[in-house]
């Protein structure tokens, strides 16, 4: 059985009480396969999960890299981060690095070292204007020449969920945004009422 198809057995489970609780995590609002299956992550690779919140998305991701590959599950919550660690430690899973660390702070893990680095319904609570530079300028740091920035983000539609339509960024302002800083989009994939983009890293 493959990675990916084990990773969906397991976790369908908690894709289903993620629904029921609605935490800080949009991992309940999507199908993890069609997210997954764009992050193409394999096993041995190193994902890095920025703002990972109740780190529903470092646990699958996890499933799928395997013992050979690991996860840095980042956030500025200490509870957040603390529960994560109860969670690795209750599935067994060994893969999964957390820290406590702050999105305007510089990234706690080595240059060159990560083939996904993932960010989840967070930057839409960032003033890019102001901290943008730092952290896509980390973000590059971090990760391997061949190495993919992927985001996911509420549209900017006026929705009875989720932020409220000023804080909401669009896919196109996050291109701009974001491409200024060494990055060259590869694709969008509409999520419904969230989109996801993929980046890579302009050489």
């Amino acid at each position: 059985m493959s990675n990916n198809r084990l990773c969906k057995t397991q976790c369908e489970s908690d894709h289903v009480n993620n629904k029921q609780k609605r935490g800080p995590s949009s991992f309940w609002m999507h199908d993890p396969e069609l997210v997954f299956g764009e992050l193409k992550l394999k096993e041995g690779d190193s994902f890095l999960d920025i703002g990972c919140g109740t780190g529903d998305y470092s646990v699958y991701a996890s499933k799928i890299v395997g013992d050979s590959g690991v996860v840095y599950a980042l956030d500025i919550q200490k509870e957040l981060i603390n529960n994560i660690r109860k969670k690795a430690d209750v599935k067994g899973l060994k893969n999964i690095k957390t820290m406590v660390s702050d999105i305007a702070a510089p990234i706690p893990v080595e240059d060159n070292v990560i083939d996904v680095c993932f960010i989840s319904t967070v930057l839409h609570a960032v003033d890019l204007d102001e901290h943008g530079k730092r952290l896509f300028s980390e973000i590059r740091r971090v990760l391997k020449p061949e190495g993919r920035l992927v985001i996911i983000e509420c549209k900017k539609e006026d929705l009875s969920r989720g932020p409220p339509l000023h804080m909401r960024i669009s896919a196109e302002e996050l291109e701009d945004h974001v491409t200024q800083y060494g990055f060259k989009k590869i694709n969008l994939i509409d999520l419904g009422s969230n989109y996801m983009v993929k980046f890579d890293v302009k050489n």
